[in-house]
C-alpha cells in the first residue's frame, strides 16, 4: 500500500522516536536525484529559537512517514548532514518554479509542488503539482501530473513525455489512480 502526500506538506513535521520524544524537525526534504527517491532529510531542532542540526536523517533509519511524524527508532539513527546531503546529490537541483514541457515543446504550466509516494520501505517521487498553462486545458489552476522513470531536468525546465498529459489530475485524491494507470501505459508501450 502506498499514499501520495505533497513535499511541501513533510516540511517542518516532527521526528519522533518510538519512545515518544520529538528529537527534530524535518527542515528539507533530500532526494537522489537519478533515482528519484528520498535519501533523507536535513533537520532543525524543536522550537522557535532553534536553528539547523549538523545531523541528517538517512531514509534508511525512518520507521514511518505518516501525515503528523517521522517516526524513527532512536536520535541515534542520525548522521552527519553532509552524508546524507552528499548521498543525495540531485541531477538538476530544485525543480520548483521550474517550467514544465512537453517532450514535444509544449508548454505545460509551472511546478509548485512534488508528489511523494511513500511505501512501507521508500520514498519516491510520483509526481509533481503544476500551475497549468492553457495546453492543458486548465489556464492558472492546479493540477497533478505523474512522473516519468526518465525525465530531464535543468535549472529551468522539466520535461516530460507528452503522454504523462493524458493521465492528469485535478486534485490528489484521484491522482492516485492516474500514477498507477500512467505507469500501466508505460509498461505497455
Amino acid at each position: 500500500m502506498s499514499t501520495l502526500m505533497l513535499a511541501s506538506e513533510i516540511g517542518k513535521r516532527p521526528v519522533v522516536t518510538l519512545s515518544g520524544e520529538a528529537v527534530a524537525q524535518v527542515k528539507d526534504i533530500v532526494f537522489e536525484g537519478r533515482a528519484g527517491r528520498v535519501s533523507g532529510f536535513t533537520l532543525s531542532g524543536r522550537g522557535i529559537f532553534s536553528g539547523p542540526k549538523r545531523q541528517a536523517l538517512p531514509w534508511a533509519a525512518v520507521t514511518a512517514l505518516g501525515p503528523h511524524a517521522v517516526m524513527v527508532r532512536e536520535e541515534a539513527a542520525f548522521e552527519a548532514r553532509s552524508e546524507v546531503v552528499d548521498r543525495g546529490e540531485a541531477a538538476g537541483g530544485d525543480v520548483l518554479g521550474s517550467r514544465v514541457l512537453s517532450d514535444a515543446g509544449t508548454d505545460l504550466g509551472k511546478v509548485t509542488d512534488v508528489v511523494i509516494e511513500v511505501t512501507a520501505t521508500a520514498a519516491a517521487v510520483a509526481g509533481y503539482q503544476i500551475a497549468s498553462s492553457e495546453a492543458l486545458g486548465r489556464q492558472e489552476r492546479t493540477v497533478y501530473i505523474p512522473l516519468a522513470e526518465t525525465v530531464a531536468v535543468s535549472g529551468e525546465a522539466l520535461v516530460i513525455p507528452a503522454a504523462a498529459t493524458d493521465f492528469v489530475a485535478d486534485d490528489l485524491p484521484g491522482f492516485t489512480g492516474m500514477v498507477q494507470a500512467f505507469r500501466a501505459h508505460v509498461k505497455e508501450a
